[in-house]
């Protein structure tokens, strides 16, 4: 039996097999625990971590809003760094709840995947 952790791993390689990050586009990498969730953009060519964002120091809200405001923050920092699109990495997890939030936050922000 294939245990989560294997599961998403599997996926999570067959994503990145498809995707990475360019300095013009870089992949919005997100990675969610079991309290916190944590999104950043990586430039994969040269293997550098460009902007990043999490949740620690917000705490009103339920966990979708917070992954809500995680994204509107890391899309606040990426046009301020010059970046308007990037590619979406949901890392292995499943496109709903407290990945979809982040996501549609960082559309909200001013991003485009």
């Amino acid at each position: 039996m294939v245990s989560k952790i294997e599961r998403r791993n599997k996926i999570k390689a067959r994503i990145r097999g498809r995707i990475s990050g360019t300095p013009q586009r870089p992949r919005l990498c997100v990675f969610r625990s079991n309290k916190q969730i944590y999104a950043q953009l990586v430039d994969d060519q040269a293997g550098h971590t460009l902007v990043s964002a999490s949740s620690k120091g917000i705490d009103k809200g339920t966990k979708c809003e917070i992954a809500a405001q995680v994204g509107e923050l890391v899309a606040k920092k990426a046009l301020e760094a010059g970046i308007d699109t990037v590619v979406f990495d949901r890392n292995g997890f499943l496109f709903h709840g407290r990945i979809k939030s982040l996501a549609d936050g960082a559309r909200k922000g001013g991003l485009k995947f």
